[in-house]
């Protein structure tokens, strides 16, 4: 705190200022507004300042003063006004003023048809700020009916109706940030807010413009139905998307631009508007592109990187055209390299009275002028490294060229391996999410992958990290453990294999799919000692348990372990003679009718593989309704589960293993050689195949 705040501080709190704080409980009109308007120009820009005025007790107050209504309109306006600056202090000073009952107070007074414009405009001025905060009573705007009309009806017809350009911004931020669930969507489509936010876009206003895009962006957000009413909205006869396309041009600010293009990308992802659309291709997406280069403040870089990853995410089209659109691959690396201009904040925030917005985050009463820009220019920095992060894991996630490229671009491999290990959860995040989307290129595991020992970083996130992070390791963690990718070798030990075991526990699907895939991949061509290693780790039980996992991705991929652990003859008979039963178990469940063809191939194909065994193969010969199922999969329509069934019988039939002659004997006593005599008629290649080379099996035994 500097000298000239200290000091007013100390005259604010004297004996002497006291007296004229108390004098606003006077009868006094001429006391009471003298005692408002020294309150209100000593609250600006002090927390200190706020925080007395607030254990004095001087809220509830304030609050009698704006309902009273034999007041003058003056002492009702500089009421709110005080009301306005308390609610930009700290969090702890906006929960007070919500706790009193602050926001029905001002809701009141908004829709009283005898409030004057500027006691409108000021109350919702105070509204706004407070609905800035996550603290904000939300619900209070959708609950309400002061004056027998629902709040949010009576802000979307003010709205539309009022000339005042302050209304207008303030009615739209207040509704954006009220936007946050399926129902408040819901909701405001139900009032018409979408026709409300299409003519707030016309207006010549750019203040009204940006808020009244957040609102459609926050309407049309993950929701199908909203984007579908907004697509189809027209206003001037105009439809809105051809509006939002407009106000790409270049002639509107960079705010302008961005927000209409995260309200068409928004629409795009919920399926609204496909990612072919002249609006996303050509309009939206250079848009974005644009929005990133150096020439634009940094907060909306990093924002249309954040929404440029949204856009890309899930197209591989847009992620080639994106890839070569505006230099975007450098211009993204350029985000790390970001150092904040202090000059640049410095004149923004002598522009106005330094006054921050309350939030979860605030800092203590105490915090300077200086600090605050030294956090807002550290934010900004951390939105840049996550927006690239999360930018690049999008645009590398199909495109093999496109990751040599990302891989090729100077320091980048390194600032993704320092974010591993970053402290900010979202860039963590971001670097995983990226280094995934790298670790699907075959040439990358051997190479890049390698000299940086991606495993380290990864390996320590495995053991300590939260579940969200935890999904992102993992799923990398399932390419790093493919058979060319020597980053494999690092995590054959039993404390990658005791997490992993773990992690198929787990109540979360994603985490239980990638625990049991990671080890499918480990699994495939091990040696003896890892595989047992699974086995003793994991359990059979705990295998039976996942054979029954209601999703059926789940259940292929645990297939997918048991056939990679018994693979090789000598590992099959081993693992069979101590696990045999439960394992046949666990194929047999695979089997049932309940379950799709593609999880009974993978059961088939594990019988196959027991099947090449030499004393494995008695587990199948031995249970009766193993081989009735084998039988009936062999004259079954799915080609596929033919072919699987007879390569089964195949092996048990081999001539040339010992007990081969009882094996056929009581196979062809079982209807199976007439079975493949019938499959000799088979249009497919394959299965006749199959088919002639167990035929050619039997042999005349004596």
């Amino acid at each position: 705190m500097d000298t000239v705040d200290y000091l007013k501080e100390l005259c604010f709190v004297s004996g002497k200022n006291w007296n004229m704080i108390d004098s606003i409980y006077s009868s006094d009109p001429g006391k009471c507004i003298k005692s408002v308007m020294f309150i209100k120009n000593n609250v600006i820009g002090s927390n200190k300042n706020k925080e007395n005025i607030i254990e004095r007790g001087i809220v509830p107050r304030l609050l009698k003063l704006i309902l009273d209504e034999t007041v003058k309109e003056q002492l009702c306006h500089e009421s709110i006004a005080i009301i306005c600056s308390l609610a930009k202090g700290t969090s702890d000073h906006l929960r007070v003023i919500i706790d009193v009952g602050t926001v029905p107070v001002l809701m009141q007074k908004i829709s009283d048809p005898k409030s004057s414009s500027s006691l409108v405009e000021i109350s919702l001025r105070a509204l706004r700020s407070i609905f800035t905060s996550s603290y904000a009573p939300i619900d209070l705007i959708y609950d309400s009916k002061p004056y027998g009309v629902s709040f949010v009806t009576f802000l979307l017809k003010l709205a539309l109706s009022s000339r005042n350009w302050v209304i207008q911004e303030c009615i739209a931020n207040i509704l954006a940030n009220s936007c946050q669930t399926v129902e408040h969507q819901a909701a405001l489509c139900n009032y018409g807010a979408i026709q409300t936010v299409a003519n707030l876009t016309l207006s010549p206003a750019y203040k009204v413009k940006i808020p009244a895009l957040e609102l459609l962006a926050a309407i049309c957000h993950q929701n199908e139905a909203a984007s579908e009413i907004a697509v189809s909205t027209s206003i001037n006869g105009k439809r809105l998307p051809q509006i939002l396309t407009e106000l790409m041009n270049q002639e509107n600010t960079p705010t302008i631009q961005f927000n209409a293009a995260k309200c068409l990308t928004y629409m795009y992802r919920a399926g609204a508007i496909l990612s072919k659309d002249n609006e996303i291709v050509f309009k939206t997406l250079p848009t974005l592109a644009r929005m990133c280069e150096k020439d634009k403040e940094p907060c909306i870089r990093a924002a249309s990187a954040h929404i440029l990853a949204y856009l890309t995410e899930v197209d591989s089209e847009l992620q080639k055209t994106a890839a070569i659109c505006n230099h975007i691959i450098p211009t993204l690396a350029d985000f790390f390299k970001y150092q904040p201009s202090c000059q640049g904040l410095s004149e923004k925030q002598n522009a106005v009275p330094f006054e921050k917005s309350s939030s979860p985050q605030d800092e203590p009463a105490s915090m300077t002028e200086a600090d605050f820009v030294e956090k807002v220019k550290l934010t900004i920095g951390q939105e840049m490294k996550e927006a690239a992060l999360k930018a690049f894991a999008s645009l590398a996630a199909n495109e093999e060229d496109t990751r040599k490229k990302i891989i090729e671009t100077d320091m980048l491999m390194e600032n993704i391996i320092n974010g591993l290990s970053d402290p900010n959860l979202k860039i963590r995040l971001a670097a995983l999410r990226c280094l995934h989307s790298l670790s699907r290129s075959v040439q990358q595991l051997r190479t890049t992958f390698q000299d940086h020992h991606v495993w380290i970083p990864l390996k320590s996130l495995l053991n300590n990290a939260t579940d969200d992070v935890l999904i992102v390791v993992s799923s990398t963690l399932c390419n790093l453990l493919l058979e060319f990718s020597p980053s494999k070798e690092h995590f054959l030990d039993r404390n990658a294999v005791e997490r992993l075991c773990s992690l198929t526990e787990r109540s979360e699907t994603a985490l239980r799919l990638n625990g049991v895939w990671a080890l499918m991949n480990m699994a495939f061509q091990a040696d003896q000692n890892t595989k047992n290693q699974i086995l003793t780790c994991l359990g059979t039980a705990q295998i039976l348990k996942l054979i029954s996992d209601p999703e059926s991705t789940i259940v292929i991929k645990t297939l997918g372990l048991i056939r990679n652990l018994l693979s090789t003859k000598y590992h099959i008979d081993s693992i069979m003679s101590s696990h045999g039963k439960q394992l046949m178990q666990a194929v047999n469940m695979a089997l049932d009718d309940e379950h799709p063809a593609d999880i009974k191939e993978q059961a088939l194909c594990i019988l196959a593989n027991i099947a090449s065994g030499n004393a494995a193969k008695e587990f199948i010969m031995s249970n009766e309704e193993v081989l009735k199922k084998l039988l009936n999969y062999m004259i079954h329509s799915n080609v596929k589960l033919q072919i699987a069934s007879v390569f089964c019988v195949s092996n048990l039939l081999w001539k040339e293993e010992d007990g081969a002659a009882k094996r056929q004997a009581k196979l062809k006593d079982m209807g199976v050689k007439s079975a493949l005599k019938q499959l000799l008629h088979t249009q497919d290649t394959a299965l006749f195949d199959r088919a002639k080379t167990a035929l050619d099996q039997f042999s005349n035994f004596h």
